[in-house]
């Protein structure tokens, strides 16, 4: 089975607005993502990228930045790099249906001498995540009697970025676009422009700019950046990042086609 097999048999792409996986370009490794996805199920799905794919886990109760807390992190499918910078509407009748939200993305770094990807495969993963909301070290591991196989614990180890008052829903809104879910799903304008994360920001949030503001171009409406990369506005459903992946052709394309409808 290919690394993306699951995620696309699971998926119509000519009905949903999910990046299909199909895009060439150079992989990019070590960014994290955790979106806040409202399917059957309120849930948020943690994701690191990882050997070409977004390693994934759904959390029920979200990442906790209090070590006293485990959360319950069940693994799914590998999701494509470019998923994360989709936010955006999953269309009734598709898989995982309902409303995404790009909750929280930074970069992370393994923390040991195993790779990431060999530590996720003993069961067992230790990392620092450097992000706009999750900072610090964390742990996931595999639960060894789970009953189907692919559930694990995320944890968060004791350390300066530790917060014992933590309550996820005092972070909530998109940190791509300012929007909360119930803005998402009405498709409303974004509140801000997102900045890229780098490497040795650790703890602090990138700076953000409202559209219309000194030094903000015509395109703030529709463009906005992920780890670097344009993030384009798709025919009024979803909001995608290439993450380096797609072409400036497509970004200029989606840009004149939007300003074309006024």
């Amino acid at each position: 089975m290919t690394k993306l097999e699951e995620y696309k048999r699971k998926r119509r792409f000519d009905r949903t607005p999910e990046p299909s996986g199909e895009e060439g370009g150079p992989l990019r490794e070590n960014f994290f993502v955790v979106q806040k996805h409202a399917a059957r199920r309120l849930h948020y799905d943690f994701r690191l990228a990882i050997n070409g794919t977004l390693k994934s886990w759904a959390v029920p109760k979200g990442p906790s930045l209090n070590s006293a807390d485990k959360r319950l992190a069940v693994q799914t499918e590998d999701h494509p790099l470019e998923y994360g910078g989709f936010e955006g509407k999953i269309p009734e009748g598709s898989y995982g249906a309902g409303t995404v939200m790009v909750w929280d993305r930074g970069t992370f770094q393994p923390e040991g001498r195993d790779s990431a990807l060999k530590q996720v495969e003993h069961g067992e993963i230790k990392f620092h995540l450097s992000g706009e909301k999750l900072n610090g070290s964390f742990v996931l591991v595999k639960l060894k009697h789970s009953e189907k196989g692919n559930e694990w614990l995320m944890i968060k180890h004791k350390d300066a970025a530790e917060d014992p008052r933590w309550d996820i829903e005092q972070h909530d809104g998109s940190v791509l676009t300012g929007r909360t879910l119930q803005g998402i799903k009405e498709e409303s304008p974004p509140h801000t422009r997102s900045q890229p994360v780098a490497a040795g920001r650790i703890g602090r949030s990138p700076q953000k700019r409202h559209a219309g503001a000194p030094g903000a171009d015509a395109h703030d409406s529709r463009r906005w950046c992920l780890l670097g990369s344009e993030l384009a506005f798709r025919n009024q459903v979803g909001w995608r990042a290439g993450l380096g992946l797609g072409s400036q052709r497509q970004v200029d394309a989606a840009g004149s086609a939007r300003r074309g409808h006024h």
